[in-house]
């Protein structure tokens, strides 16, 4: 008799929890593909801290092949139009632009989320988002390179336009950008001579009216105090109403010069379940507590992309959030076993543990369990807290920490992705942008002039196809 046919579409947070579970609870007794654009899972929350160059990339990525026992990788984006529920079958394409099609016994979507825009004029073409391994790449050579030609400059004007960061977005990742990449370029600047009266500036915005507004208040208080008394510019209540090449015009009317615009204002659900034809609630997949799809109990679907019942506040969903995501990938894979008569299904309940904040250094504010704390404590919990949280690669993350703490930072241009590479509007901010590649979804045709703020125009375009 044939095994029964797993798919599941995407390897963020909730499905490499998915596979890695269904790896175990299978046995060997079905086959399992996992469909995802990269070979690796990206353990997002410490993104910033390869940005800001105390973590070297590798050291957040978790080979899938490596990590996953019995279970199968294509690498493929899932078409647009390309899932057909009736068929049980997945269009994708691969990242050489070829089609192929996978068929499926069970299927499970967790293809995540994307950047989130908004209707700003000029931030599509001057921003850059913050969700996949190129954004922080491009980030971190980017804030070197502005650093270093303010160094060379003759002109205080040109110096400090090029030393002023922005970043769009209070929450999590916009707060831990701002925090981590202040103390990067403070580091950067000791090891170069800028302009007299020339100093990097972070500016940190958002329409809400304090820092983390997702958080408890005590957390947003001292995320708040860490990074005024560093020196970041705090702005709350105010948001950006033109992006340029040349800089940024704010809510309040002021114009900032700058070459860096980083645009955190959030994330929005995968556009893919939007063409799948079923309930959506916000852009999220409506499932069922057991997290299957309504009217196809071959279909499950977990992550940002899936609006899960909260089971503890009713009428409401669950947030998107990577605890949630994980959490969800390993009662799907369970319900997913259960399907095939595997042990019992669980509906998905949870319980909130806390969260951390890291500021960089040794700041940071958590509230493990409830208890709030900040201060060296509180970043011991936090590090303590995602070396516990990842699936892989702890000794060398730990490794790094300890070098970053004695050492100086190595603050060169790896000049391996270029702003072009990496457009803000993509379904796949995990894939960087190939010149000369086919146009798709992950791979638009580059409009003219799409160079972001502060990238040598030159020297992206004498660049080979193929270097990115």
């Amino acid at each position: 008799m044939r095994r029964p046919r797993i798919l599941i579409v995407g390897a963020g947070f909730a499905g490499y929890r998915t596979a890695r579970t269904l790896s175990r609870l299978a046995r060997g007794k079905a086959e399992i593909t996992l469909l995802n654009p990269t070979d690796y899972f990206l353990y997002l929350p410490l993104l910033p801290q390869v940005a800001s160059g105390v973590l070297e990339p590798r050291r957040v990525t978790v080979s899938l092949t490596g990590t996953l026992p019995g279970v199968r990788l294509v690498l493929g984006e899932a078409a647009a139009d390309g899932i057909d529920l009736d068929a049980r079958t997945v269009r994708y394409t691969d990242p050489e632009g070829d089609s192929g099609t996978l068929t499926y016994d069970r299927l499970v979507l967790a293809v995540g989320s994307v950047n989130k825009l908004l209707p700003v004029p000029g931030v599509a073409e001057h921003a850059h988002g913050f969700r996949g391994l190129p954004e922080a790449l491009y980030l971190r050579d980017h804030v070197t390179r502005q650093i270093e030609l303010a160094a060379g400059s003759d002109d205080p004007k040109s110096a400090t336009a090029r030393t002023t960061f922005v970043v769009v977005g209070a929450g999590y990742t916009g707060t831990e950008v701002a925090a981590q990449g202040k103390l990067f370029t403070d580091a950067l600047v000791r090891e170069r001579s800028l302009p007299e009266g020339v100093r990097p500036r972070w500016l940190l915005l958002d329409t809400a009216d304090r820092v983390l507004p997702e958080l408890d208040e005590r957390l947003s208080r001292t995320a708040d105090r860490v990074l005024r008394e560093r020196g970041v510019d705090v702005r709350t209540g105010t948001s950006v109403e033109e992006a340029t090449p040349d800089g940024v015009r704010l809510s309040d009317g002021e114009f900032v010069d700058t070459r860096t615009l980083a645009w955190c204002v959030g994330v929005r659900p995968d556009p893919l379940v939007a063409g799948l034809g079923r309930p959506l609630e916000r852009g999220r997949l409506l499932v069922d507590p057991f997290l299957q799809v309504p009217g196809h109990a071959d279909v499950f679907a977990c992550g940002d992309a899936a609006a899960v019942p909260d089971l503890e506040k009713p009428g409401e969903y669950t947030p998107m959030t990577a605890q949630h995501a994980w959490r969800q990938g390993k009662i799907a894979a369970h319900n997913v076993a259960a399907s095939l008569g595997v042990g019992e299904r669980r509906a998905y309940r949870h319980r909130d543990l806390g969260f951390t904040v890291d500021l960089g250094g040794v700041d940071a504010a958590a509230n493990p369990l409830g208890v709030p704390l900040s201060g060296p404590l509180a970043g011991a919990v936090t590090r303590g807290y995602h070396l516990a949280a990842m699936p892989a690669n702890r000794v060398r993350v730990a490794a790094d920490w300890l070098l970053d703490a004695v050492l100086p930072r190595q603050s060169v241009q790896l000049g391996l992705v270029r702003a072009w590479s990496v457009p803000l509007d993509t379904s796949a901010p995990e894939l960087a942008r190939v010149a000369g590649a086919p146009p798709g979804p992950a791979n638009p045709a580059a409009p003219a002039g799409t160079a972001g703020p502060g990238d040598d125009r030159p020297e992206a375009a004498s660049r080979p196809e193929g270097d990115s």
